[in-house]
């Protein structure tokens, strides 16, 4: 699988998701943004990982 963003993109995307109010927990974001999700768990292990690298 190729990503489709960068790493730093998947950085932005959550951290506005979560400043927009939206839920940013594994289930939600798995079923509403999968294309994050798909990058974000290309560049980090886990999506707790991505959650902690956007500091969040």
């Amino acid at each position: 699988m190729d990503a489709t963003l960068g790493a730093d993109e998947v950085l932005q995307l959550i951290r506005k998701l979560q400043s927009n109010g939206g839920a940013v927990n594994k289930k939600q974001v798995k079923q509403h943004h999968p294309e994050l999700m798909r990058n974000a768990l290309f560049y980090f292990p886990s999506w707790e990982h991505a959650l902690k690298n956007a500091e969040i």
